[in-house]
């Protein structure tokens, strides 16, 4: 463990300690403190997430860090030193992707000692100091108008939204990112200046903001702000400076922790990973205080999103949102799993078992490591995927090297930079658990070991010592929930533990050259779709599975399985080849396997099962339901998911007196007194229709107009029209209003004294 890693872990280690000894009495205290293993600790081996760092590591060397540095030099009064890069780096969100690069790299460097991952960590910190001499305030940035709303902000003037604070695109999620990297830069790379330039940034925020009111602060606070309680957390961890402390605390969302810590779920709606990283930061804070509200947020959010909001990759939300709890069967589309959920999910996992050591939390982060994190990185080119698609026909989209740097193209640098970090922790008594079956090489001062296995296409894991001190005594060996039974040997020689809580613990006389066998039962297994008893996901052993389907297949024709519930002996599986055709499908049969191995083709992830008698009752409804969505698909030519952040910042939504909110699992947006516009893509060569989804509720006032580029289409109504059901209506555009153009603007505009909407959803269609 090199110093600068034992500086971020030695104080929750401690506090961790002091807690279970104060109150060894009570019973949630009984279970075993852990502390992860430094990523420096640990060497990949071969095998597929080696592979995966590598693909990883290609990557970050090819990008060009001055290239990064654009705007933060810009915007500081210096010349750039490189053509600024494109995708979201040319957007308001720019300086985001600098943080990860940071953050990726000094991992990257724990993880391999390779000395082009510090010689990168330090030229960009040298840079960024000199960025912040030249503003002489202690702030740096990269935000595009940040000076001048920084500035407003400060004075209190504060229009703040979900992903918009005084006109700016998330800019604290962005200094976050920043933050979280100069952060990594020392604790990882051993870089001292990177402390001093985010001690000073740190203080800018606290002396700028320092006049807010709570009130204020709070609005704020309703703008996406990433994991700024967080990093302040860590600082203060780092530098024990009680205001970082103080800071990290003023971070506090009341609106969304405030329910979580009355063990509340009202994510219905939210936008996933605006949350999730303030849960993060609850949970970090209660390893350095101790408040068992912190606490109690992590762990009832952990529990909650992963029992009522998950699906079977471990990915969470459809569109970047959350919906109603257990309620996933109408939400597969093209749009699930964001991988940034996944990437702050196994950060605030690995948190949480630090303080319960619950096997249970070893399968989520297995599972999402196998079936979300390694699928979605495309294993050729190590490009990265935004969504993880899980809905029939889904295919994976795969980022640019240069073009693209979404935010999950940032945490993905990262997740395949860390592995290391997530496969062992230590014991307060010096015990080691292994929670991970990766193949890898541990060095610590007791023990060194090495992990040898084909898992997870392999049921046997080989441990071997090659080291190991006299006092040495317990290794832990997590055994997963799905597995049937296990056994272990010693040398050839059978031996049993205690299994508690998923964890077998293994006493012995360990010397050097031991080695220790661990084989697992792995079979098929399902695991339905909340909210549906039709569809099924299925796994070999943590593998989830899915079936390849032909290129240019129609919806129409994607397979249903006719068997009954028991058993899976309708898919011929070869263990040996990790694969097996299914025996049942209709119209066709598709070949399952390993979902992570799965690239540049599509699949089905949930099967659509029914016995005999069930699909002669479904059938006409399913497939016509099937060809009716084919064919508004392929006319359809632009969509805005109403009320969602992202997509109406895309579709440059404006307005006056509107607002936005969720029923019947649907986002909607209206205006009382007042208009609400946004830009819509149109064929200018044909004949178009503009599709609005309604509910037939709805009604008191409810009377608007609905124009297309200034023209009126539409004056529409709403007075209880289709009672208790969603419904379409289509209005004609003129082709004087579409011709020639690539977008028209599309304005809902109440008419004196009434309400425009609600509006559940919009689409341009071609016209049949």
């Amino acid at each position: 463990m090199t110093l600068s890693m034992k500086r971020i872990y030695f104080i929750p280690f401690l506090f961790l300690l002091f807690a279970c000894q104060q109150q060894a009495s009570s019973p949630s205290n009984d279970r075993l403190v852990l502390t992860p293993v430094d990523i420096q600790d640990v060497r990949l081996l071969d095998g597929p997430y080696q592979h995966a760092m590598i693909k990883d590591g290609q990557w970050l060397q090819a990008l060009e860090p001055d290239r990064l540095l654009h705007r933060y030099r810009l915007y500081a009064g210096l010349e750039p030193k490189g053509e600024i890069y494109g995708g979201w780096e040319s957007r308001g969100i720019s300086g985001h992707s600098l943080g990860h690069y940071i953050s990726a790299c000094a991992m990257m460097y724990a993880a391999t000692g390779e000395a082009v991952y510090k010689e990168r960590v330090d030229y960009i910190t040298s840079e960024l100091q000199e960025c912040q001499e030249a503003m002489a305030t202690g702030y740096i940035g990269a935000i595009p108008g940040q000076d001048s709303v920084w500035l407003q902000v400060a004075a209190g003037d504060i229009r703040s939204q979900g992903f918009d604070l005084n006109g700016l695109w998330v800019p604290w999620y962005t200094q976050h990112k920043l933050l979280a990297g100069l952060v990594d830069a020392y604790a990882f790379a051993g870089n001292d200046a990177a402390l001093s330039v985010a001690r000073k940034f740190s203080d800018w925020i606290d002396t700028t903001f320092d006049g807010l009111t709570e009130e204020q602060f709070q609005e704020m606070l309703t703008c996406e702000f990433g994991g700024m309680n967080d990093i302040l957390a860590k600082l203060y961890q780092i530098t024990g400076d009680e205001k970082y402390l103080k800071l990290a605390r003023r971070f506090y969302h009341q609106s969304v922790l405030d329910p979580l810590a009355n063990q509340t779920d009202q994510l219905s709606g939210q936008h996933a990973n605006t949350q999730i990283p303030k849960i993060v930061g609850a949970a970090k804070l209660y390893e350095l205080k101790g408040d068992t509200k912190d606490s109690t947020i992590a762990a009832y959010f952990l529990r909650t999103v992963l029992n009522d909001h998950s699906y079977a990759n471990g990915g969470n939300s459809e569109h970047e949102h959350f919906g109603a709890p257990r309620q996933l069967e109408h939400r597969l589309s093209e749009s699930t799993s964001e991988t940034c959920n996944t990437y702050n999910m196994i950060k605030l996992t690995q948190h949480v078992n630090t303080w319960e050591f619950d096997g249970q939390w070893g399968d989520y982060i297995e599972k999402a490591l196998i079936n979300h994190i390694l699928a979605s990185q495309n294993p050729e080119t190590g490009m990265v995927c935004y969504f993880v698609p899980l809905d029939a026909g889904g295919e994976k989209t795969y980022s640019d090297p240069f073009d693209s740097f979404w935010c999950c193209v940032g945490s993905g640098w990262e997740n395949h930079a860390k592995y290391g970090g997530l496969i062992y922790y230590e014991a307060p008594d010096q015990s080691v658990v292994i929670d991970q079956y990766i193949a890898s090489a541990l060095t610590l001062d007791h023990i060194r070991l090495t992990q040898k296995s084909d898992y997870p296409e392999s049921a046997l894991v080989r441990i071997e010592i090659k080291d190991v001190d006299e006092a040495f005594q317990s290794l832990y060996l997590r055994i997963p929930a799905w597995s049937r039974g296990h056994q272990v040997t010693l040398n050839g020689k059978p031996i049993s533990g205690l299994l508690t809580n998923g964890y077998l613990k293994l006493d012995e006389k360990w010397a050097a050259g031991d080695e220790i066998a661990l084989s697992l039962a792995m079979d098929l297994h399902a695991e339905e779709l909340l909210g549906s008893d039709k569809k099924i996901a299925m796994f070999y052993g943590p593998t989830l599975l899915a079936g390849a389907l032909p290129q240019g297949m129609e919806p129409h024709n994607y397979p249903v399985f006719l068997a009954d519930n028991e058993g899976y002996d309708w898919i011929d599986w070869d263990a040996a080849k990790m694969s097996g055709k299914t025996q049942v499908g209709y119209p066709q049969d598709v070949v399952m396997m390993p979902f992570y191995q799965l690239y540049e083709q599509p699949y089905v992830v949930y099967l659509d099962r029914y016995n005999e008698e069930d699909w002669a009752n479904h059938k006409e409804k399913v497939e016509a339901e099937r060809r009716a969505q084919e064919i508004l698909d392929t006319r359809t030519m632009d969509v805005l998911r109403i009320g969602e952040m992202q997509p109406e910042r895309d579709h440059e939504l404006v307005g006056e007196n509107t607002e936005s909110g969720e029923a019947f699992n649907r986002k909607w947006r209206h205006a009382t007194d007042g208009w609400f516009a946004f830009q819509m893509t149109v064929d200018p060569q044909a004949s178009n229709e503009l599709m609005v989804t309604y509910w037939g509720g709805d009604a008191g006032n409810r009377e608007f107009q609905v124009l297309a580029d200034g023209q009126i289409i539409a004056t529409q109504k709403l007075e209880r029209n289709r009672p208790d059901e969603f419904y379409d209506e289509v209005y004609e555009l003129p082709r004087n209003v579409t011709q020639g153009k690539q977008k028209v603007s599309i304005r809902f505009e109440s008419l004196p004294g009434k309400t425009a909407g609600g509006v559940y959803g919009v689409r341009m269609l071609r016209a049949q």
